[in-house]
This record gives structure tokens, C-alpha cells and sequence, in this order.
């Protein structure tokens, strides 16, 4: 009933604003969601357990009973979401429009309050199109698992949106992208824990250059992405004499990811696959991060080698009003090109050697709802760092079944 009182208000602000702005347009959207959970253990799953990712490696206690073991389930609505489009002016030649997004997810361990998702601005020519804000990251794409998981086929697809500059042309059936983008909501991994400051003091922003071939039902497409970090500024080591010294340092972590995907679609049915060489990819919620190569033993500067992972997913639909998905995912630490000179790890999963899941999931579809069901049963293999290579090894693997209800009301 609130949420009904709310789209009521803005669009009768809406109405109102339309009458007094001259060339401005307004369309209001959103939907309610509610996601009913049931897993058999522990996962890494951010959002409350909605956003799921993987299973937790075994916790045994005194007895030697697996703690993480202990079945959870859960019943959340916050993930119902709000948005505007909004048409404006022409500006010589280009059109004018844009974007503001909110949810109730929420920031770090909050779920109760409003958050923004997009907010951005964009100036459209015929073959031309300029963004500068918020909206999804490039290697999200315009390939993406349709499941019914909030995750999004995550952590085998990016999943992540940033404030950025993307500049896109359209010559026929090609499409060419360039974005610069800085990090927000979703942060790299380093010596603080999650944090934008290995960017923000980088001075560098994450470059991504794609393109992409369409044509009848048929998309493929490929890109390349850049990332540089600097996870330290300053260091503290105490000396042989026992005395603290501090050290202003220069470290900087740089590497590149590759991605590939395609798309063919029909009236009933629908093909997609994406294969990613990621590095360093883990803020878009993919298993990665990077370790320790050298340290200075005056000043305690580090060096890091990157680690890198290759991670695919096929996703595979058919129906309309009735529809069957299927989704599979594999991703496989690939380690390092430098040995590591220390256990500390920054990243995401980097004590996994793979991880395999599937998505099995029917789905009733009417013009303004989607309900569902969804099973997912997801192995990952834990075990040790092989400081040679970055690899793992000595593995065993644990494996979490996760059952999915979904009601979404769309308006």
C-alpha cells in the first residue's frame, strides 16, 4: 500500500512537472520483488543472502562438526526498485535524455535504506552516443543470464554498475564502445579491505574498449579492460633497533582482463554464452584480486603479481508465457606469472580452485508479473596457495543446493 501511495505521488508530481517544463518528458517504472530463499549451508552471499555467490569451505568446531554446514533460508523484499527516464531538449544536433534508479538495497551491511543504482545523462546523435554517470559496467553487457537469482548469473558473469564516461558509435551493424569508469558502491580489494582509495590514488579509472557485430537475432562481440591500483601510500616497519618507522611509498598493481560473448534469439528461444580472462576483476563481484611478488626489506614497498581466473557461462531459454531457463557456469583460478613471497591475499575466493554451478528454473510470464522457481546446486573446491604459481591446491570441495521463489510485479 506505501509503495502504491508513492508511485501515485510521483506521478502526479510527474503530471506536474511536465506542464511547467517546456520539451521534457517523463516515464516512471519499477517493479516489486520478493525473492523466498532456502540453502543447505553457509555462503559468501552479500545483500542479506540475496545476492548469491558461492558456498563457505568447511568450519569444523571441537567435535569436528562443519559449522557452515547449518541450512538457512530467508524471505526479503527490498530489492523493489523505482525508476525515471526522462526526454529533454535537443542540444544542436543531439537529443537529450536521462536516467535516475533507485532500490531499497541499501550500502555495505544495510538493507533498509534507498540507494541509487543509475543516475546518469546522455546526448544522443545519429551514430553517436555520449554517457556521463552511473549505469552498468561494460563487461556487464548487453549479453547477460536471464535466471531468476538476484546475482545475475554472478560470480561467472560481472555484475556491477560505476560512475563513468562512455562513448559509443553505431555504424550499421557494428557497435563500438570506449568508457572510462571510477569505482563507487562496488570497490577493489586490498590491504583496507574493500575501498574506491586503490583507484582514487591511482589517478587512473578503469578503461574498457569493446565491439560488437549485430545482425538478425545474432550479437557477438568482444572487449578488453584496464585496471590500475595503488594499494598503499605509506608504510610502517620496525627496524633491528626495535624503533617504528614510516615510509611514503610508490606500489601500483596494473593488468588487463579480456572478455568474448554471443547472443542468438528467436520468438521462442534464446542462446547465450560469455568467456572472460579475468584479473583482478573481484569488485565485479568475479573471483579475483592479486598477491605479494617482493618486499622491500628497508622501506617494506610491496610488489604484486595479479591473479587471473578464466570464468564462462552458457544460458539457455525457451518459452514466453511458460518459460524454461538453464544456466551453467565454471570458473578456474589460473594463479599467477610471479611467486608470491607472502600468504597475504587480497581479493575475492582466492583459496578456491574452481567453482561449478548450475541453474535449473520455470517461470510463469504475464504482461506485469513473473513467478518462478529456481534450484541451484554449486561445488567449490577449497584448498592451499602454491606460492610458486599462485595456484591451488590440495583441494576438496563442499557443495550448497539453494532452492529460489520469486514474485515480481511489474508497472
Amino acid at each position: 500500500m506505501k509503495n502504491t501511495i508513492v508511485l501515485i505521488a510521483l506521478m502526479s508530481l510527474s503530471c506536474s512537472i511536465a506542464a511547467q517544463k517546456k520539451n521534457f518528458s517523463y516515464h516512471f517504472y519499477g517493479f516489486v520483488r520478493g525473492d523466498l530463499f532456502y540453502n543447505t549451508r553457509a555462503n559468501q552471499a552479500p545483500v542479506d543472502g540475496n545476492f548469491y555467490l558461492y558456498p563457505l569451505d568447511n568450519d569444523f568446531d571441537s567435535r569436528g562438526n562443519d559449522i557452515n554446514a547449518t541450512p538457512n533460508g530467508s524471505f526479503y523484499t527490498f530489492t523493489t526498485r523505482l525508476g525515471v527516464d526522462m526526454k529533454g531538449p535537443d542540444i544542436g544536433k543531439a537529443k537529450s535524455n536521462a536516467k535516475v534508479e533507485v532500490d531499497f538495497g541499501g550500502f555495505s551491511l544495510s538493507t533498509t535504506m534507498l540507494r541509487i543504482r543509475q543516475a546518469y545523462v546522455a546526448l544522443d546523435w545519429k551514430h553517436t552516443n555520449l554517457l556521463i554517470g552511473q549505469t552498468w559496467h561494460p563487461l556487464f553487457g548487453s549479453v547477460v543470464p536471464d535466471v531468476l537469482n538476484l546475482s545475475t548469473g554472478a560470480p561467472f558473469q560481472p555484475f556491477n554498475r560505476e560512475p563513468q564516461i562512455a562513448l559509443r558509435f553505431n555504424s550499421g551493424k557494428m557497435n563500438f564502445t570506449a568508457s572510462a569508469l571510477w569505482q563507487l558502491q562496488y570497490m577493489s580489494s586490498g590491504p583496507e579491505g574493500p575501498s574506491e582509495n586503490y583507484l582514487k590514488n591511482s589517478c587512473l579509472p578503469e578503461f574498457y574498449l569493446g565491439a560488437d557485430y549485430r545482425s538478425k537475432g545474432f550479437t557477438a562481440g568482444a572487449g578488453i579492460h584496464f585496471i590500475s591500483l595503488k594499494p598503499r601510500t605509506h608504510t610502517t616497519v620496525v627496524d633491528e633497533t626495535g624503533t617504528q618507522q614510516r615510509f611514503k611509498v610508490n606500489e601500483r598493481m596494473t593488468t588487463f582482463s579480456c572478455e568474448a560473448h554471443l547472443e542468438y534469439k528467436s520468438i521462442q528461444w534464446r542462446f547465450a554464452a560469455k568467456t572472460i580472462l579475468a584479473s583482478c576483476l573481484d569488485h565485479t563481484a568475479l573471483l579475483g584480486g592479486y598477491g605479494i611478488s617482493n618486499i622491500d626489506p628497508v622501506t617494506g614497498e610491496q610488489e604484486y603479481t595479479p591473479m587471473r581466473h578464466s570464468t564462462s557461462w552458457m544460458n539457455f531459454t525457451y518459452g514466453k508465457k511458460w518459460k524454461a531457463h538453464f544456466f551453467a557456469g565454471y570458473t578456474k583460478k589460473l594463479g599467477c606469472n610471479s611467486p608470491l613471497v607472502s600468504s597475504e591475499q587480497y581479493g575475492l575466493g582466492l583459496n578456491i580452485d574452481q567453482i561449478c554451478s548450475f541453474n535449473l528454473a520455470f517461470s510463469y510470464n504475464l504482461p506485469h508479473w513473473q513467478i518462478g522457481l529456481e534450484y541451484v546446486p554449486t561445488t567449490a573446491w577449497y584448498g592451499d596457495t602454491d606460492f610458486s604459481n599462485g595456484r591451488v591446491i590440495n583441494t576438496h570441495n563442499v557443495t550448497n543446493h539453494r532452492i529460489l521463489g520469486l514474485m515480481m510485479y511489474y508497472f
